[in-house]
């Protein structure tokens, strides 16, 4: 059976990996305070992220090529997935493990410790999460769900101003997509902020932007309120997802990327080879310049993000280990800026790394 596999988190990326190394035949201790928690968020992917072995019947919804909207209106030629959130935790099994419920308070890759005084050793794989830190930017957002045929479009971001914020207020986008055949999803997403916004604030602006659609809410609708790090995470040590890093600076996707990476973790392979962590210091050079941008060039941005070729896009948004795309990627999209959002990008990279 060879080393023990001590899981420490059960979110996605944890239970990820213990599924995995079950499979694999090896033997799995899995550590969470409370194993049996439901998951509640929507996850979502590129159906080109991810791997073979994950059970087609944990998806949802599949759109052939959803819409973004900065300044004009684009399509993204991908398919998109959403997951049916219950399918995925359910079809991660966990039989043959041994589950513990309590809480790890140290890890390093090689032993663990509990609040309950356990303490062992084998690879241990830390999938705990980030905490929330006022130093770090994070992601929020607000939605609600609704019968499905109030949805037009698959809206992968939506950053007309119809929400009712003014244009120099920190910006939000909507997000639209189908959960099932009778609903959808109706977010609006605070993409990036140090702080950022408020559910309040985003609950207004959603309420806002649906009434300016003629979408009417009866105030009954199931919620959804989010909020996550964004950066924080750091490569080694046995951490994984997003306190491992795997957590896309400028989008907040990390599901998809700890799947397809959870058979090199249970292999004893590595996730963060050196173009990956050059490809991961790329994005958060994108994320320190996304913060920079004053609010009313946020959808400007991204209408050259948008205008992209394909190949570019896929690379910056999904390539964890593709340096040469992202590369690329970066350079077009600066190139195709306008000379004061150049100046604003320039500058926030260079004064980052000056520190």
């Amino acid at each position: 059976m060879g080393v023990e596999v001590i899981v420490c988190g059960l979110g996605p990326a944890g239970r990820a990996v213990a599924h995995r190394a079950l499979a694999a035949g090896r033997d799995v201790t899995v550590i969470d305070p409370h194993p049996d928690r439901v998951w509640t968020p929507t996850y979502a992917a590129w159906a080109d992220e991810l791997p073979e072995w994950l059970d087609s019947g944990v998806v949802a919804a599949a759109v052939e090529a959803p819409t973004a909207w900065a300044v004009g209106e684009h399509r993204i030629d991908r398919v998109y997935q959403v997951f049916d959130t219950a399918a995925l935790q359910s079809s991660l099994t966990l039989d043959g493990a041994t589950v513990l419920a309590d809480r790890a308070v140290e890890a390093d890759g090689r032993e663990v410790r509990t609040a309950g005084g356990l303490t062992r050793t084998g690879q241990v794989v830390d999938a705990r999460g980030l905490a929330r830190s006022a130093r770090r930017a994070e992601q929020t957002a607000y939605g609600v769900v609704m019968a499905s045929d109030e949805l037009e479009q698959t809206l992968f971001m939506d950053w007309r101003l119809d929400n009712g914020a003014d244009p120099d207020d920190p910006p939000s986008f909507l997000y639209a997509v189908p959960l099932s055949a009778g609903t959808a999803l109706f977010e609006e997403t605070c993409l990036a902020g140090r702080p950022a916004l408020a559910p309040e604030v985003l609950r207004r602006r959603l309420e806002h932007r649906l009434r300016a659609r003629g979408i009417a809410l009866t105030g009954a609708e199931p919620v959804e309120r989010v909020r996550f790090p964004v950066q924080g995470g750091r490569p080694g040590g046995g951490r994984f997802g997003a306190a491992g890093g795997l957590t896309h600076p400028a989008t907040g996707y990390s599901v998809a990327a700890a799947l397809a990476a959870a058979d090199t973790v249970v292999t004893g392979g590595t996730v963060w080879t050196p173009r990956a962590r050059a490809v991961a210091a790329l994005r958060r050079a994108g994320l320190r310049a996304l913060l920079a941008l004053p609010p009313r060039e946020v959808p400007v941005f991204f209408e050259v993000f948008f205008g992209l070729p394909a190949p570019l896009q896929l690379s910056y948004l999904s390539g964890h280990g593709d340096l040469r795309g992202t590369l690329a990627a970066m350079r077009a999209l600066f190139a195709d800026l306008p000379p004061n959002l150049r100046r604003a990008v320039a500058a926030s990279v260079i004064g980052a790394s000056g520190r």
